[in-house]
């Protein structure tokens, strides 16, 4: 597509891509923090002059450079579509007024989720304005290694016993509140269902992580693999655990595992989630439990482990199908493509 690329010049310490994939112009701007929760994205609204006459930009209306782009962007005759979580279903009646205006005056939106755009067309947003884009990774790469993925005993040999396998892939932080992981566990043994714990990543809480697992006697059963950003690597440790369990909002997780077949346990307060929670389908991909319960989480993770172990292989057919046939880029280029009539 003949499209050229505004990005921020960066996001925490995250390593950015490597421009050079990209056939077209690539353009950084940066961010200003105002008041508040208002930014302004430097240099985007000058893209209103350079002759383009579709433009695709962050739907967030906190960012007053949006506001700005949009506007001034329908007076020139120009299509604005927003790109954009869209709703969460927590918005007070202010926020849901200023919303309503936001993307009432948009030619067009992309949310991540169906969830967000049935919020929106409830709010009386029209429907055949709100297209549903979903998420996506490095969608053939996954496919290529997943296609020489075996079983294999690395955890039986890490553990020294066959127990079922949990597994987390992610930065180890506060907002994704994995101590409800090792709480639920400890749970379990005392009912005498006994399973292991992966943690693949770091960050902040891994120390208290660890001396938590220490604490609750659960040492042994529980492995802090560490990062890892060698996507072979991770393959092989997703596709042999049984379950992915993600206490807070589960996001890009939920994308990452079911491309090597790992159904997902995440909350269910949906206000809450992230938009790719809509990948787990209750029993077939995975599961829900209540959120911040912790005997919920572990009743949930007792029952997903016992009642679909003798049906992994159909399970992580399952999660297969639905990386395959909803979160991929080939499916979002064609989405973007309808979505803004090219």
């Amino acid at each position: 597509m003949d499209i050229d690329f505004v990005f921020g010049e960066k996001y925490l310490n995250v390593k950015k891509m490597d421009y050079r994939l990209l056939k077209h112009k690539v353009t950084e701007v940066k961010t200003i923090e105002l008041i508040g929760q208002l930014d302004w994205q430097c240099g985007v609204v000058k893209q209103l002059f350079k002759g383009y006459d579709k433009l695709i930009i962050l739907g967030k209306p906190m960012s007053v450079s949006t506001w700005v782009v949009l506007l001034l962007g329908r007076m020139m005759g120009k299509e604005i579509y927003f790109w954009t979580h869209g709703w969460y279903g927590k918005e007070g009646k202010f926020k849901t007024l200023v919303k309503k205006v936001y993307f009432g005056l948009a030619n067009g939106t992309m949310t991540y989720g169906n969830y967000a755009r049935n919020l929106m067309i409830k709010e009386g947003l029209k429907a055949e304005k709100i297209t549903t884009i979903h998420n996506s990774l490095m969608y053939d790469e996954q496919i290529n290694i997943r296609e020489t993925l075996i079983s294999s005993s690395l955890y039986q040999d890490h553990f020294g016993n066959s127990n079922p396998v949990i597994i987390f892939v992610g930065r180890l932080t506060p907002i994704k509140k994995l101590n409800q992981i090792l709480e639920a566990q400890a749970i379990c043994m005392a009912r005498g269902f006994d399973f292991n714990v992966v943690f693949v990543g770091d960050g902040t809480e891994r120390e208290r992580l660890e001396d938590m697992a220490d604490n609750l006697i659960l040492k042994d059963r529980v492995w802090f693999y560490g990062p890892s950003y060698d996507e072979k690597e991770l393959s092989g440790l997703i596709y042999n655990a049984d379950l992915c369990v993600a206490p807070g909002n589960i996001g890009l997780t939920a994308i990452h595992a079911m491309a090597y077949g790992c159904p997902c346990l995440s909350h269910n307060d949906f206000p809450y989630q992230m938009p790719e929670f809509e990948a787990i389908q209750e029993g077939k991909t995975g599961a829900f439990f209540e959120r911040d319960n912790i005997s919920s989480l572990a009743d949930n993770i007792h029952k997903w482990l016992t009642d679909h172990q003798q049906e992994r292989e159909q399970i992580r057919q399952n999660c297969f199908k639905e990386i395959d046939e909803q979160w991929n880029p080939h499916i979002q280029v064609e989405i973007i493509k309808k979505a803004i009539g090219v």
